[in-house]
């Protein structure tokens, strides 16, 4: 008996000490803070994670055969999207054209390519791995070269990365899903800086994430984060900051991406952000000043990139009911003011969701959104003087959905969301198609084209093929 009344004294000595350790201890001194500014529609609840960008490098056997080709960078080399040196296209496809030379799957996404003398080069992301990884392959058959990637957890959300690297003779630069950009050696793959904008400038994650390509100008890469700068310049060699151009507007990242501009002999960076749009000085004393903005072109999901026009006029257009709008930009003294030419719904002129429309032949060709009405989907063409007029449609027979499209040789390519490519004259009076063909059983076949030597990439949300297009 006495024995047992110590086990139960133990017991309830012990059962007290419990109580006592579990009123006193704090229940969340092991926990993890959420990164600043991932606690939006993406990212609640995500712990934070130690991410080291550009730790992991993967080199292959496999080898490249020198070519002459390039596509440096979203929207081709004059920011355009129309790839202008470049070897005669085929005008009609036969049965079996055009021929797939090759084919990868890829993580879920919508990251277009860029090619470079024979190597392509695009942001991916490895789901297993949970990894963003930076992927240099043969253009001739698609063989892997290298890989320069690292550790970072990014959810499903209608597709994970989704923009195109920029590419020079010596340095590749890519942004991330979650606002991660790396600066590697062309050639190489080694690993030159990092930079992380949500970190550094408290830049908030857009929605279906990041979509802003990256600009390398000269010496300079060029970047728009947000938060607390609206753009900044980062020497391209060593990632030191150049200027900084402070967000006193509050704007936010958008999907967009920053296009140069040349008035009146000023060079400067133009950027459509979530909250509106500006002008930033590109050389001179006040390089990284904000020379001219606008709220005026307000809208919280902006796609397509500013349509540049010499004479100062900009077009802009986004999806989901914004429609487009026509802003000049005129000097003003030593700055620059800004008016409204033309302003309209999707259905009374051209806009778009997605892609950014090009011009040809003085007019601009583009693919109305789903909510133009009568014509929606459908490719347009309208001169500038006046947005709100169509002077062609592909018609209601020929509709594309929110694809992508370019320009080379004289010849217009068009992918539809189903995988369908579509080749047209681009022409100014009228629509003409020359060719069409199903190329891949997919879906969301939304990311930017590229074009080099003959051949064409394009891709679905998991497949990315190379065509033969040339003659």
């Amino acid at each position: 008996m006495k024995s047992k009344n110590i086990v139960v004294g133990i017991a309830i000595a012990i059962g007290f000490a419990g109580i006592v350790f579990w009123l006193v201890k704090d229940p969340t001194s092991s926990f993890q803070a959420s990164i600043p500014g991932e606690d939006n529609r993406q990212s609640a609840g995500v712990i934070e994670e130690i991410i080291r960008i550009g730790e992991k490098f993967i080199k292959f056997e496999n080898r490249s055969t020198e070519m002459n080709g390039t596509w440096t960078r979203f929207r081709g080399s004059d920011f355009d999207n129309i790839k202008k040196d470049t070897a005669p296209l085929k005008d009609s496809w036969s049965e079996e054209e055009p021929q797939i030379l090759w084919s990868l799957e890829l993580g879920e996404g919508h990251a277009g390519p860029a090619i470079y003398k024979g190597q392509v080069y695009l942001l991916d992301y490895d789901e297993e791995k949970r990894e963003d990884a930076l992927r240099c392959f043969s253009l001739e058959d698609g063989k892997e070269i290298w890989r320069r990637s690292y550790g970072v957890h990014v959810k499903r959300n209608h597709g994970m990365s989704r923009t195109v690297p920029a590419v020079t003779e010596d340095y590749v630069l890519s942004i991330g899903p979650r606002c991660h950009v790396m600066c590697v050696e062309r050639k190489t793959g080694n690993l030159l800086w990092g930079l992380d904008m949500m970190k550094e400038y408290g830049t908030e994650l857009p929605q279906w994430y990041t979509a802003q390509c990256p600009l390398i100008d000269g010496d300079k890469a060029i970047l728009s984060p947000g938060g607390s700068a609206i753009m900044i310049a980062v020497d391209i060699e060593t990632g030191e900051k150049i200027w900084e151009a402070p967000n006193t507007m509050q704007w936010k990242m958008s999907h967009s991406s920053i296009m140069p501009m040349t008035l009146n002999g000023k060079k400067m960076y133009v950027y459509s952000a979530d909250g509106g749009i500006c002008g930033v000085s590109a050389e001179g004393d006040d390089e990284g000043q904000v020379l001219w903005q606008t709220n005026e072109w307000n809208h919280s999901v902006v796609a397509p990139s500013p349509v540049i026009f010499e004479d100062g006029r900009i077009f802009l257009t986004a999806g989901y009911g914004a429609g487009g709008m026509m802003l000049k930009v005129t000097p003003d003294g030593e700055k620059f003011k800004t008016e409204i030419l033309q302003e309209y719904k999707p259905k009374e002129g051209l806009a778009s969701e997605q892609q950014t429309p090009v011009v040809w032949q003085e007019h601009m060709i583009g693919i109305l959104p789903k909510d133009a009405g009568a014509n929606r989907n459908q490719l347009v063409c309208v001169h500038p003087d006046d947005v709100t007029k169509m002077v062609w449609t592909s018609g209601k027979t020929n509709r594309f959905g929110l694809g992508p499209y370019i320009i080379a040789d004289e010849k217009m390519y068009i992918l539809s969301d189903d995988g369908t490519l579509t080749m047209i004259k681009p022409d100014k009076d009228q629509y003409i198609q020359l060719a069409q063909k199903k190329i891949i059983d997919g879906h969301d076949a939304w990311a930017p084209l590229a074009i080099a030597d003959g051949r064409l990439l394009m891709r679905d949300a998991k497949t990315m093929v190379c065509l033969d297009i040339g003659e």
